[in-house]
């Protein structure tokens, strides 16, 4: 992971938040609330297959890194990303400063799970 630089963020990625908003009506309802877009390199991982509810389900694992800044340091499993140039959304399992040396955020992210 070391020899990643800024010239392999080549994909863009919108990051998304679950919050409670008021429906108009009195009434508050969870939803998908954009916060920023960033640069970012995606490693895709080889995928599996779970079962789930009785059914085989394809999951595809990948490791995505960020720069680290302010934004993205307060990024955490709760939220998720969307690849903007094709529309997946990945879930995000972890989210750390792996090489803990304030250069990239390093997230583990799945495709094809339940949020």
């Amino acid at each position: 992971m070391t020899n990643i630089s800024a010239n392999d963020l080549r994909d863009r990625v919108s990051f998304e938040k679950r919050e409670e908003v008021d429906d108009g009506y009195g009434n508050t309802v969870g939803m998908w609330v954009a916060q920023f877009e960033r640069d970012a390199c995606i490693l895709p991982s080889k995928g599996g297959e779970t079962v789930i509810a009785a059914r085989l389900q394809e999951v595809q694992p990948a490791l995505i890194l960020v720069r680290f800044d302010a934004q993205t340091t307060t990024i955490t499993a709760e939220w998720r990303l969307i690849e903007v140039r094709s529309g997946t959304i990945y879930n995000i399992r972890t989210s750390a400063d792996m090489e803990r040396r304030g250069r990239f955020i390093t997230m583990l992210c799945e495709v094809g799970v339940a949020t």
